[in-house]
């Protein structure tokens, strides 16, 4: 049965690691039509119960900062909340009244005031790099500054404090911890290893370097990163959530605003600008990740299938071989029977059967119209073999006879 397209994802699978707001996200996703796997990489140590915090803040109280920045509105609104049900609240902010607040950017601006404090200056850039070099301009020999972190390290920020003579106290709000339940992690791992991700997204550092921690565990980080530096999107929500990524030789693709809705939004463009799209026999066809919009029309397609119908675009409107297909199809082993049952399957799927031809006693080919390849393609001056590399000679046109 025909499925109508729906939206710009449809027909893409996404990954999703975020623990916080995953369900806001995933919501995002899926109204613009992508499958999602969730995993969260991590998992949240509840304020409540979080000793790290406590200390920190009790030491704050203890010997009062000179300067404390505001990092994230969240953080913010949790440290707050967290020193109040210990009974220590009033105290905390007794302590943030006497000293310079920084606060980064609107959103920390409005937290801060929203618990009865002003601060004392915001860049509306929302550039923490920006708060570093007022820091360093003023100064901070001898200053003790505290630090409130949300979830992940600010790299560089801390030790450039302290090289400049300052003594740093961090205020871990929101700390992270491996998730209590690893199997979805795992499957996720295994959509990686196997091809069946579009994208994953990143909405913190500590949940790339947990996803590749639990890679090694497994011994596959070779083969996860393998898919994350080859087609697979890693849509990261900024710059410092890469970090993990990017240093181990991973492109990833990240929003001008740090925030989920313009990641969504990136992903709606960056994954159907990477789609095939081909005109075979009068139809248009877009090649997505587990599905195949034919004129407009969103066609799933089975995983054997799509193996095939991405075999037979690497060379569009050639013949490719009943053996070449075998060697795309997953787990086939040497049965070419496999590839006829596989091949019906995708025809049906298609919905058009002339779309695919078959040549008798040689193979198969996808019926290209005159010119009919479309955007990411170009008709190959030689033969490629499934896998890309080189044939041992072109295949003849149709209807020339062996020699």
């Amino acid at each position: 049965m025909d499925v109508t397209h729906t939206g710009p994802l449809a027909g893409f699978t996404v990954g999703v690691t975020a623990a916080r707001r995953a369900d806001e996200l995933i919501a995002l996703l899926r109204r613009r039509g992508a499958a999602v796997l969730h995993a969260p990489a991590l998992r949240i140590v509840p304020l409540a119960d979080d000793g790290e915090l406590l200390a920190a803040t009790s030491e704050l109280i203890a010997r009062p900062p000179d300067a404390v920045v505001a990092t994230t509105a969240i953080g913010f609104r949790g440290w707050i909340e967290a020193a109040d049900g210990w009974g220590i609240g009033e105290e905390l902010l007794a302590r943030l009244r006497d000293t310079e607040l920084l606060a980064r950017g609107p959103k920390v601006k409005g937290a801060v005031r929203a618990a009865g404090l002003v601060e004392d200056w915001s860049p509306d850039s929302e550039s923490l790099a920006e708060v570093l070099d007022r820091l360093l301009t003023a100064g901070v020999a001898g200053r003790r500054i505290a630090l409130q972190l949300h979830g992940e390290p600010l790299p560089g920020f801390v030790e450039a404090l302290r090289a400049g003579g300052a003594d740093v106290v961090v205020v871990p709000v929101y700390r992270w911890m491996a998730p209590a339940e690893i199997a979805p992690l795992d499957r996720l791992l295994d959509a990686i290893a196997a091809g069946q991700l579009d994208a994953v997204s990143f909405t913190s550092a500590p949940a790339a370097a947990s996803l590749l921690s639990r890679a090694a565990e497994r011994g596959m980080r070779d083969v996860v990163l393998d898919a994350l530096r080859g087609g697979l999107v890693s849509a990261c929500v900024g710059p410092v959530t890469a970090l993990p990524l990017q240093a181990l030789g991973v492109d990833t693709v990240q929003p001008e605003r740090f925030r989920l809705g313009p990641l969504v939004q990136l992903l709606c463009r960056e994954l159907p600008g990477r789609a095939r799209v081909l005109r075979v026999a009068g139809h248009r066809l877009e090649i997505r990740g587990h599905a195949v919009l034919v004129d407009e029309e969103l066609r799933p397609v089975p995983p054997a299938g799509m193996a095939l119908l991405r075999a037979l675009a690497r060379r569009p409107g050639w013949v490719v071989s009943r053996a070449d297909l075998l060697r795309a199809l997953p787990g086939a082993g040497r049965d070419e029977h496999a590839v006829e049952t596989a091949m019906a399957r995708l025809r049906a799927a298609l919905g058009a059967p002339n779309l695919i031809q078959t040549v008798v006693k040689r193979g198969y080919r996808l019926s290209l119209d005159a010119g009919g390849e479309g955007k990411y393609g170009e008709l190959p001056e030689r033969a490629v073999a499934v896998g890309g590399a080189p044939a041992r000679r072109a295949p003849r046109p149709l209807g020339t006879p062996s020699p």
